[in-house]
């Protein structure tokens, strides 16, 4: 799965926070000065190609939806970063965030708990 820009991950959010939406409606979900609707609706329609939005037509106008979820588009990613950076070791990746003091030695003990008892967090 490709990675969104800044921009696509902009728009890809609108979807997943408020559904199906026209065009006119995500250019509204936008703080001044807003995106010019032709090119917010060709951002959309790149996002189509890419297999991350689909539509329902309306006569000429058409809603789009999210067909990829915002879940799946977070784990799709982690596994890429990890594969690309981490040499598909889940262990470095983990030990570089434990190196950089974001994951404490706590939370490790924690995660390893709810991974034997056979929760996810």
């Amino acid at each position: 799965m490709k990675k969104l820009t800044k921009k696509e991950e902009v728009i890809m959010n609108h979807f997943w926070e408020q559904g199906p939406l026209f065009v006119r409606e995500l250019r509204e979900l936008y703080p001044e000065p807003r995106p010019h609707f032709s090119t917010l609706s060709t951002q959309v329609r790149m996002l189509e190609e890419e297999g991350f939005i689909g539509h329902k037509a309306y006569g000429p106008t058409y809603q789009y939806f999210a067909k990829v979820t915002q879940d799946d588009y977070k784990q799709r990613s982690l596994i890429g970063i990890i594969d690309k950076y981490f040499n598909n070791s889940y262990l470095s990746a983990v030990s570089a965030l434990v190196k950089e003091e974001k994951i404490t030695v706590a939370e490790l003990k924690e995660l390893i708990e709810l991974v034997e008892k056979g929760e996810q967090k």
